[in-house]
């Protein structure tokens, strides 16, 4: 059974940083595209941070140059690194992973899901 486990959301004032954390099990961690994604309420949820099987990485146009996906294979984890949080980036945060042989940047290749983790920047 695939079991995704996020950690490191919380409370942190604007400017500031954040790191999460996603455990994976029950699933071969280096055959899988993680992502990050992310819904505000009212909102739709949305990929904020990708990266394939191999490594490859991708960010949302909002988060470039202040979020950094990356993945430790030998931990089965992956992290987002989130730096420079704005007002707009309170939302809750999912882990989601992709077998590697779906399009890693297409939401309907990620079949599996945290449970998520808050996030909440305040002024």
């Amino acid at each position: 059974q695939v079991q995704l486990v996020e950690s490191g959301g919380g409370l942190v004032q604007a400017g500031g940083s954040l790191r999460l954390s996603c455990a994976a099990s029950g699933l071969t961690f280096g055959s899988y595209a993680m992502g990050w994604y992310h819904q505000a309420p009212g909102k739709e949820r949305e990929l904020v941070a990708a990266i394939s099987s191999r490594g490859s990485t991708y960010c949302s146009d909002s988060v470039k140059g202040r979020f950094t996906i990356s993945r430790d294979n030998a931990k089965s984890t992956v992290f987002l690194q989130m730096n420079s949080l704005k007002l707009e980036d309170t939302a809750v945060y999912y882990c989601a992973a992709a077998p590697a042989f779906k399009s890693w940047l297409r939401s309907a290749s990620y079949t599996n899901w945290g449970q998520g983790t808050q996030v909440t920047v305040s002024s």
